[in-house]
């Protein structure tokens, strides 16, 4: 349990607890996970074993209120082992990575725990008895459910695991325990598309109560896939909307929702906001263009309508950012707002999102340009670093070019661009 921070004036600062040091056990007992954590937390009389970054050892007797926090925040939420994924699915971009990267981007994890606390989705696949019965005991809700297809046959081709086809089973008992759900399907034409979603869609009407969003987003499909799948084409994109357009009414409110890119290969108009609701799937790039041009919208009065000298920008992003900015009537006497298409070498043409795309591809399509400020998504780099997911830096990209380099969270945050703009 090793501390990543600690809250101002808390118990825990008051005791000279820092960043680096571990907790070993609460009470003589070491908890699971983070979950399990905060309700030890929770008596008026604990005992710590604390290991301090220079290994010396303490036992420390604290007195609090019953629901005083101690005011610890920690590297990692799961403090045991992280339930692995057990699955080998056609779809899973884990193995469609070349050899030789970092062993983080090879590790493929399916735990429940994890996704009530970070949102990331999990198959059922490898939920063992005691996993119901804790989930039975804490109501642990929302889950992020990667659902794919309620065809048990479809299943279990699609995520390679002879336990895969329980699937409605699953959903019924997470509906028993009242526990939301977030759903995903990844769409793959000649599997799950068609026919196939329309019977999934027909099975996941019976969940209307606690079935609270569906994502249905395109496959993606690497040159290092070894499975011969197809990808999304404007046909399939455009009966997927239908069928979704007719689930929703069944359902009687929007339940599901296309990714973006779907609706750019059906060549049709991104929905209002209301189709979204609260854009709970925005991380599965599923309303990230209706967020941005509602930002632009707003915020384009604020921009700077001349800068004082000649500026140009040349914005780093993917395929779908590009085609939306290029949409965009951004008109700025002085300011030069260039978008490169960028073609992704490492994983292949068929890879077009901005968090896929590394920094040699980067340094291959800005060379031989005339750049001087760079924007760039943190998306591309690795958390909390400056590299890239091949290992190149962005020093090495300053070095490269010359120029200097702006980067924001997100470059569908029109906000963070303005900003970046009218500061020249």
């Amino acid at each position: 349990m090793l501390i990543e921070g600690i809250e101002k004036n808390s118990i825990a600062d008051e005791l000279g607890l820092e960043s680096g040091d571990k907790i070993l056990s609460l009470n003589g007992v070491k908890p699971k996970d983070i979950i399990e954590y905060r309700f030890m937390e929770q008596v008026e009389e604990l005992e710590l074993h604390i290991k301090k970054k220079n290994d010396e050892e303490e036992l420390i007797e604290i007195e609090k209120d019953l629901e005083e926090s101690l005011g610890i925040s920690f590297v990692d939420a799961v403090f045991d082992r992280i339930k692995p994924c057990t699955n080998k699915c056609i779809f899973c971009f884990v193995d469609q990575q070349p050899k030789g990267l970092r062993k983080s981007l090879y590790v493929k994890d399916d735990d429940w725990r994890l996704s009530y606390l970070q949102g990331t989705y999990i198959t059922l696949t490898n939920f063992k008895e005691e996993d119901w019965e804790r989930l039975s005991a804490l109501r642990l809700s929302p889950l992020y459910i990667s659902i794919h297809s309620t065809n048990p046959d479809v299943r279990i081709k699609m995520l390679n695991n002879k336990h895969a086809g329980n699937i409605l089973e699953n959903l019924k008992r997470l509906k028993s325990l009242d526990i939301d759900i977030h759903g995903q399907i990844v769409l793959c034409p000649g599997y799950n598309d068609g026919k196939e979603l329309k019977r999934t869609l027909d099975d996941l009407r019976r969940f209307k109560r606690n079935l609270k969003s569906l994502a249905v987003v395109p496959v993606g499909v690497s040159k290092y896939r070894v499975e011969n799948l197809k990808t999304v084409n404007k046909k399939i994109a455009e009966e997927t909307l239908d069928l979704l357009d007719d689930f929703n009414k069944a359902m009687k409110k929007n339940v599901a929702m296309a990714s973006d890119e779907i609706f750019l290969l059906a060549e049709r108009s991104v929905p209002d906001r209301k189709y979204y609701g609260k854009f709970v799937q925005i991380e599965d790039g599923v309303g990230a263009i209706r967020l941005f041009s509602d930002s632009f919208e707003k915020l384009k009065k604020k921009m700077k309508k001349s800068l004082k000298k000649p500026v140009k920008f040349t914005l780093i992003t993917g395929e779908t950012g590009r085609r939306i900015f290029e949409m965009l009537d951004i008109q700025v006497e002085n300011m030069e707002l260039e978008i490169p298409k960028i073609k992704n070498d490492f994983f292949g043409e068929k890879i077009t999102v901005a968090g896929l795309i590394t920094g040699s591809d980067v340094l291959k399509t800005l060379e031989g340009r005339e750049v001087s400020n760079i924007i760039l998504p943190s998306v591309m780099l690795r958390e909390g670093t400056e590299e890239f997911l091949d290992g190149i830096t962005l020093d090495n990209i300053r070095k490269s070019t010359g120029a200097q380099i702006f980067i924001v969270s997100d470059c569908y945050d029109f906000g963070e661009i303005l900003a970046i703009i009218n500061k020249f």
